[in-house]
């Protein structure tokens, strides 16, 4: 399982996060909540890098002010 996701979040980061960039969308966090992810799952595994990054993912709205937020 966790290759599976680590597999669709690389896909998303090399082609689909691509998109939004040319677009002037871009994550407000570094890492990226897609690394941050990927980052997760391969520390903590598939269930929880997933919540991690699903609360990252939350975090990241209009009224955060984003800025530098390492996985711990």
């Amino acid at each position: 399982m966790r290759k599976i996701l680590i597999f669709i979040l690389n896909f998303y980061q090399k082609h689909i996060s691509k998109i939004f960039s040319s677009n002037g969308i871009h994550c407000k966090y570094y890492p990226s909540c897609s690394e941050y992810m990927k980052q997760a799952i391969e520390k903590y595994g598939s269930f929880k890098g997933m919540i991690l990054g699903i609360q990252r993912i939350l975090r990241c709205n209009p009224f955060s002010k984003g800025g530098y937020d390492p996985l711990k």
